[in-house]
Parts: C-alpha cells; sequence; structure tokens
C-alpha cells in the first residue's frame, strides 16, 4: 500500500515504514503529523485517485529529525568588471517516518 501526498509544495510517493525529508514543518523530535493532502491511494491494485484530494484519507507520521540540508554555494561573477558574490544557503527539513496510511 503505498499514498502520493503533497506537503510543501511538492509531492512524495510514501509507504508505511518510510522515511521522507519534507520542507520543515511544525513541532519538536517525536510529535506526531497527520497530512490530510493526499492525492492518490494504492492498495493491492485498487487506485483511488483524489480530485485533487481523496477524500477521508490521511497520512500518519513521526517526526525523526528537525535539520538543516549542505550547504549550497551561490557564486556570482562577472568577467572583467571587478564584481563577484559568494552566498551560502541551508535549508530546513523535517524528516517524517510514515507510521500509517488511512482510507
Amino acid at each position: 500500500m503505498y499514498a502520493v501526498i503533497k506537503t510543501g509544495g511538492k509531492q512524495y510517493k510514501v509507504s508505511s515504514g518510510d522515511t521522507v525529508r519534507v520542507e520543515k514543518l511544525a513541532g519538536n523530535v517525536g510529535d506526531a503529523v497527520t497530512l490530510s493532502d493526499v492525492l492518490l491511494v494504492a492498495k493491492e491494485g485498487d487506485i483511488k485517485i483524489g480530485q485533487p484530494t481523496v477524500a477521508g484519507a490521511q497520512v500518519t507520521g513521526k517526526i525523526v529529525d528537525q535539520a538543516r540540508a549542505d550547504k549550497i554555494i551561490v557564486f556570482k561573477k562577472k568577467r572583467r568588471k571587478g564584481y563577484s558574490k559568494k552566498r551560502g544557503h541551508r535549508q530546513p527539513y523535517t524528516a517524517l517516518k510514515i507510521e500509517d496510511i488511512q482510507l
């Protein structure tokens, strides 16, 4: 059984026991999270597709980690002008362990 969920403007294919890195969600490590934006649920050949979401479907998970991703270097330069800029960025994320998919 798997589901396609939407959170943080992105879509993720998840099943029970998976660990997924999503955009930062509010909460502490160990808190339970319920995601109700379920776009698709598939169970043993029976597929339910929502328009836009499946009515009554929920995905529950537990927050495993609240951290920041590896640093990305943003470097800008214009040749022959003496202009260069170097910046770094670390995107915050939440790691979720998917526990249950309910219809």
